[in-house]
């Protein structure tokens, strides 16, 4: 049987050539448009009916967009974790599958959050602009072990971020809307508490959670003063988490120092955002997962689900 899919995960396009014996082989003919970042509604829309499988990115698979492409649509298999671009229980409603790739980014993304509190804390970037400005500044710092790190979500990403601030000797905070196991808490001596306190004990806030409606907007004007005026806000979770607007006012007036921002409400970062010309911000494009190791792993993944989800059985 011949089935057609729609590629538009913008980390596989540039290797088509790679995967393309496998998908002929298991008999899959590829629609590929051109993608910049992701997919929006409209985008899907066009391609309506002519499709059995999808293999997407952050791409909008709203409830609208599932109805249009059932019932010829069977699986939608994200390349990465987050499936919040992708409406669940529409896809439960029509029968389309859904798959993805747990624990995917873990490594880099700890990784990248360990980068941002050591930036902040040992003013790298600010002493190497100066430098390079023909300054002679020394600009003071901390060490990471008298620093206190917030975890918002302590899920794989929030448990790598934790044992990786222990190896540095920060005191470690962590909030979370489910139990975290007992023996990570004993391991690793997280303090888990409410939000509220998190906030107001922690000199480095990290935004590990998903993105749902429990979660959006989570980070506003109330939660912002909360914290307190020397803290980082740091998030490499999701956009929507963190109310920009409200963000950048709380930077603006110094009621906090800073923030790290891999993700944001609009994707690209619009060019006339105020946070581009802000001199404590660190900002990134969406690219904290950025890892040559974890990229195959999910690559492959990805198929694999397609794969399973057509019911091919799979294989190289």
């Amino acid at each position: 049987m011949k089935f057609t899919v729609l590629l538009t995960a913008p980390y596989m396009i540039p290797f088509l050539d790679r995967f393309q014996p496998v998908f002929t082989k298991h008999n899959i003919e590829l629609i590929v448009p051109d993608v910049q970042e992701r997919m929006e509604e409209d985008d899907i829309l066009k391609y309506a009916g002519q499709f059995d499988g999808a293999i997407c990115g952050d791409d909008r698979y709203s409830a609208r967009v599932i109805e249009a492409c059932a019932p010829r649509l069977k699986v939608i298999s994200k390349w990465g974790t987050g499936v919040d671009s992708i409406n669940a229980e529409a896809c439960s409603r029509f029968n389309v599958k859904l798959g993805r790739t747990p624990n995917a980014f873990t490594t880099p993304v700890a990784d990248t959050i360990l980068g941002y509190m050591l930036a902040f804390a040992r003013r790298q970037p600010w002493m190497d602009a100066a430098m390079k400005r023909g300054e002679w500044q020394k600009i003071p710092g901390r060490a990471l072990n008298e620093s206190t790190l917030g975890i918002i979500g302590v899920g794989n990403i929030g448990k790598a971020v934790t044992r990786r601030a222990r190896a540095f000797g920060m005191k470690v905070y962590g909030t979370d809307i489910i139990e975290v196991d007992h023996v990570f808490v004993s391991e690793t001596g997280i303090e888990m508490t409410d939000l509220s306190s998190l906030l107001s004990q922690s000199d480095f806030v990290s935004v590990n959670c998903e993105l749902n409606d429990t979660s959006r907007h989570l980070i506003n004007t109330n939660t912002l003063s909360q914290m307190r005026s020397n803290a980082v806000l740091i998030n490499t979770a999701r956009g929507p988490i963190v109310k920009e607007v409200d963000l950048i006012s709380a930077l603006q007036n110094k009621k906090i120092a800073g923030a790290a921002l891999d993700v944001f409400e609009f994707e690209p970062l619009p060019k006339d955002s105020p946070l581009l010309k802000m001199d404590n911000v660190m900002l990134a494009p969406h690219n904290s997962n950025s890892s040559p190791t974890a990229w195959e792993r999910i690559h492959w993944n990805t198929i694999k689900n397609l794969c399973e989800g057509l019911g091919i059985s799979y294989s190289k």
